[in-house]
């Protein structure tokens, strides 16, 4: 058997946002569905974020990571789903030393 370089939490977002939800708790989904370019996660990667700001999983990284949990907190609140999209342009990319730019989408939804 090959071992696993991530965590089984990390493994099991669905599974974690799930019991999250039976303890009681405010659950929102973020979910990658589109990429184009240079993109740390590949389109299906997770992230669940509880109403205490616990998360699991991952979309991105950095500043974009950051940027999905603060919305998902606002979908926690309002329960409107959000499309968010995040890229740096291939002359961005370059001026900031970078080889290429990307972009992502990540749909952001509350769990009911």
């Amino acid at each position: 058997m090959e071992a696993s370089s991530k965590t089984p939490e990390h493994d099991d977002v669905l599974g974690r946002a799930a019991a999250w939800k039976a303890e009681g708790r405010g659950v929102a989904l973020a979910t990658v569905v589109s990429t184009w370019g240079s993109a740390p996660r590949p389109v299906g990667s997770q992230l669940a974020i509880d109403d205490r700001g616990a998360m699991v999983g991952s979309v991105s990284g950095g500043c974009i990571e950051g940027a999905v949990v603060q919305e998902a907190l606002e979908v926690l609140r309002d329960g409107t789903p959000r499309l968010l999209g995040f890229g740096v342009s291939d002359n961005q990319a370059w001026e900031v030393g970078l080889a290429c730019g990307g972009k992502i989408q990540v749909f952001v939804e509350r769990i009911d």
